[in-house]
């Protein structure tokens, strides 16, 4: 490897703006990996979820993870995945199509100890949930950005995919609200920068949609 010879030159910081990332670090906020850092990529649209989003969400999951079989879709560095592990998931399955960004949450899961309870798939989510389904209890859904996925994966996770009370969390553009399906009741929402939170409950049609839940 060739090595750059030390100058005394300020280097120059890399431009900012729409899609472009700083290369940092990832860090789990709670559970057994608490405080533990993991590198991310620098890639156009990769977006962890903020940890003061986090925090607010699992405090809604607090009893929800514990033992839950979770599915996080288009999962990116696996911010949400590897917070449900580290908080006693027990089992996440990671959806991710860029081959890189996989690579690295696969590096992240190995690092953690984590790989006994994670199934990381390299695949587009919309490809994976046209495949055989399997219930899951929760679901985390956040996809890139302008694209307008939400929607049509919200209404695909209802071939099979989600147990008949599965809590589903999803992520999208403050001005663009998904359209989800009829049995979906919104529980919580939170809102960070451009971006807002949805956690809805499944409710399958014909149980009722019990009151109380405040937004």
């Amino acid at each position: 490897m060739t090595r750059r010879r030390p100058s005394s030159r300020k280097p120059r910081q890399p431009a900012k703006g729409p899609g472009r990332r700083t290369p940092g670090r990832l860090r789990l906020i709670g559970g057994d990996f608490r405080r533990r850092q993991l590198p991310v990529l620098d890639r156009p649209g990769l977006r962890p979820t903020p940890d003061r989003v986090r925090e607010t969400l699992f405090n809604w999951l607090a009893t929800a993870v514990p033992g839950a079989r979770v599915l996080d879709l288009f999962a990116g560095t696996g911010a949400l995945g590897l917070e449900a592990l580290s908080r006693g998931a027990r089992q996440v399955v990671f959806v991710e199509r860029d081959a890189q960004v996989a690579r690295q949450l696969d590096d992240n899961l190995r690092a953690l100890e984590a790989t006994e309870r994670a199934q990381l798939v390299t695949a587009d989510a919309q490809a994976f949930l046209a495949g055989a389904p399997t219930p899951f209890s929760l679901v985390f859904l956040d996809p890139p950005f302008r694209q307008e996925l939400a929607g049509t994966c919200c209404h695909a996770l209802e071939a099979g995919w989600l147990a008949e009370e599965a809590l589903i969390y999803v992520e999208t553009e403050s001005s663009l609200p998904p359209e989800v399906p009829a049995s979906w009741q919104l529980h919580r929402e939170v809102r960070a920068g451009d971006s807002t939170g949805r956690l809805y409950r499944r409710h399958p049609p014909g149980t009722g949609s019990p009151g109380g839940d405040a937004c």
